[in-house]
């Protein structure tokens, strides 16, 4: 049943909405890593001065140089690091239009869902960034000490956050919060194991970008299955 949710999402990323959203989502996160990296060199270059007095070394003129290149090649690797859970944020505040062009092809029977007012979304989005953000920063430190689980603790770890996440986003804007909290209670195995599949590419770079809509479309299928019991 999972496994034709997400390969049902699989034959359906050729739709302009599901490209839509990913170009969306991936301008907006270059942008925003682009502005952060030009701001962080600039204040470094305003703040270090041109020359600078060092004990037994003398007056050297190469500090604010080598700051300013230390600072960029740092935002660099984060920006590389960043990309996929900022992009997963912002895409996730026009998941609206992915659920919407599944539900367009496989429900058409159901009416338009009720308008999500864009600060809740924003709001769901970016708490979802910072739940993932923080778990896998606890997790990272746990790696040292469980050696070649690692990879099952990743996929565990975030298997259990992209389930809860996106289940909610796909029931919530059907239900509302109070029934999507029930669904998800009653359906915790199955959503776990859903979000695991989507953890598992987490690991492929490029194909990462792909898993805020595979995963969004996938739970909108799972969504509308267990609702119908």
């Amino acid at each position: 049943m999972i496994l034709d949710d997400f390969f049902r999402s699989v034959g359906q990323m050729a739709d302009p909405r599901f490209r839509s959203v990913l170009m969306k989502g991936l301008a907006l996160t270059v942008g925003l890593l682009i502005t952060i990296t030009v701001a962080m060199t600039w204040l470094v270059g305003f703040l270090v001065p041109d020359t600078l007095s060092l004990p037994l070394i003398g007056e050297v003129s190469w500090v604010d140089g080598l700051a300013w290149w230390a600072s960029f090649l740092l935002m660099i690797v984060l920006s590389v690091v960043l990309m996929v859970p900022v992009a997963g944020a912002f895409t996730g505040i026009f998941l609206d239009d992915v659920a919407d062009a599944v539900e367009a092809r496989y429900y058409p029977e159901l009416p338009p869902a009720p308008e999500v007012p864009l600060v809740e979304t924003t709001r769901d989005s970016l708490g979802f960034l910072g739940v993932i953000v923080g778990v896998n920063l606890i997790a990272l430190i746990l790696f040292f000490f469980v050696g070649p689980l690692a990879p099952i603790l990743f996929w565990v770890v975030n298997g259990y956050l992209l389930g809860r996440e996106y289940f909610q986003l796909a029931a919530m804007r059907r239900v509302g919060r109070a029934e999507a909290n029930r669904l998800r209670s009653g359906n915790n195995l199955q959503i776990w194991l859903a979000g695991t599949l989507m953890a598992i590419p987490l690991s492929i770079p490029l194909v990462n970008l792909l898993i805020p809509i595979l995963g969004a479309a996938t739970f909108t299928h799972l969504f509308h299955r267990v609702s119908r019991r």
